[in-house]
């Protein structure tokens, strides 16, 4: 072999050496935006009393600044995105953490509820627009081979804030005063700032010729299926999760919330970690195991929900099922939509809003006219449904490796 040979050899292992690299950092900047995100949303959920006597309000009108939010970005990810198309990511990824920043200072200071709302609905709004561009920029930071594993570590901020997050500033704001907290995340706000400024790659936004009207999109093959499938599945675990104190009592287990939602974030952490390494090659197999496992986390729930051992087992399951859930539906839904990524990804965020506010009513509905023994049930055709609808996505949505 000559020189030449040898020379253009080395290369193309440096070059291939190169594309299966991941840019941890810029990922990582990713991730904690999304941390940031879930935090902003459910930190007020264990500060109620606290929030509600510093606001001078009921425990009731302190509890809607997380429906507030969710709210803004229900109304806001789909317009926003439709009406940014054009605009360069990096950009429009600084004026949703910019958002958080100012929303957070907002809630830090004001003594008005009136204020602290309309606070609150600015970092919905906020929400929306990141929870819209995550997925699609952390797919477009590597080769296609690697577009499952990079969005993984962009969303691992999500498991990461529900379970030692919200525990963490709950558990902060009992002892410095919840106003505390929300300055701490505008702190993280502006560090997040710098570091995305720093070292997130920017990216144009897409030409007008390349651009996709949200009919066009949603008509793309595989996006409906996909749609369907995060609305049942999300669905199916948010009745469960709202109303998980009272489906605990039934195994006495009432005063072991905290203990029971710990194994849940620890079984979704290590569900995510798996995700994140094998999701390139499985992404079907992971997404009908994922609801398999889910169901039968359900199933035992339902036969065995008196039994604290049986209910440990199951919960594990299901966080395994669901951790990296969203990491399969995000990667699925980018690949259906390609160019139009970041509209897809609008409509994934609003179709998982309609999911957490239906999962609140139906199973606030199911708890009061039957009781937690209904749960089981409507978590298994929602599952079922699901598990068929993923199936029958072979080509489009989940197709196979």
């Amino acid at each position: 072999m000559t020189t030449s040979e040898m020379g253009s050899l080395n290369r193309g292992r440096d070059e291939t050496e190169q594309s299966d690299r991941l840019p941890i950092t810029a990922l990582l900047a990713l991730a904690l935006a999304g941390f940031v995100t879930i935090l902003t949303e459910a930190l007020p959920a264990g500060l109620l009393p606290q929030i509600g006597a510093g606001l001078e309000v009921s425990e009731s009108l302190a509890g809607q600044l997380v429906t507030v939010y969710a709210i803004g970005s229900l109304l806001a990810a789909i317009p926003l995105m439709a009406a940014t198309q054009g605009v360069r990511r990096r950009p429009l990824l600084l004026a949703a953490i910019i958002g958080f920043a100012i929303a957070n200072t907002i809630t830090t200071l004001s003594t008005s509820y009136l204020l602290t709302i309309a606070a609150r609905f600015l970092a919905g709004v906020a929400a929306g627009l990141l929870w819209a561009l995550l997925a699609g920029y952390a797919a477009r930071m590597v080769p296609e081979h690697l577009k499952g594993r990079a969005i993984a570590i962009a969303m691992v901020g999500t498991p990461l804030a529900l379970s030692m997050g919200v525990p963490a500033g709950t558990f902060l704001g009992t002892l410095v005063g919840w106003r505390a907290c929300f300055g701490i995340m505008s702190l993280l706000a502006l560090i997040l700032i710098v570091w995305v400024r720093l070292k997130v790659p920017d990216f144009a936004g897409q030409s007008t010729g390349k651009r996709l009207s949200l009919s066009q999109v949603f008509m793309l093959p595989g996006i409906r299926s996909v749609l369907f499938v995060v609305l049942a599945f999300v669905l199916a675990h948010n009745i469960l999760y709202t109303y998980i104190a009272p489906f605990l009592a039934n195994a006495n287990l009432a005063e072991r919330t905290d203990l029971v939602l710990l194994v849940f974030g620890i079984a979704a952490l290590v569900g995510i970690w798996v995700i994140g390494i094998l999701i390139d090659r499985h992404l079907r197999v992971l997404t009908l195991a994922s609801t398999a496992l889910f169901g039968l986390a359900a199933l035992v729930l339902g036969l065995a929900g008196d039994d604290p051992v049986a209910v440990y087992g199951a919960v594990g399951a299901w966080g395994l099922a669901f951790g990296g859930s969203a990491t399969l539906f995000q990667t699925a839904l980018a690949k259906a939509a390609g160019e139009a990524a970041d509209i897809g990804q609008s409509m994934l965020v609003t179709a998982w809003n309609l999911a957490i506010a239906g999962g609140g009513m139906i199973g606030g509905l199911l708890l009061d006219r039957f009781g937690t023994v209904s749960f089981s049930p409507a978590l298994l055709v929602l599952l079922i449904a699901t598990l068929l609808v993923v199936l029958a996505a072979r080509r489009h949505g989940f197709p196979s490796s």
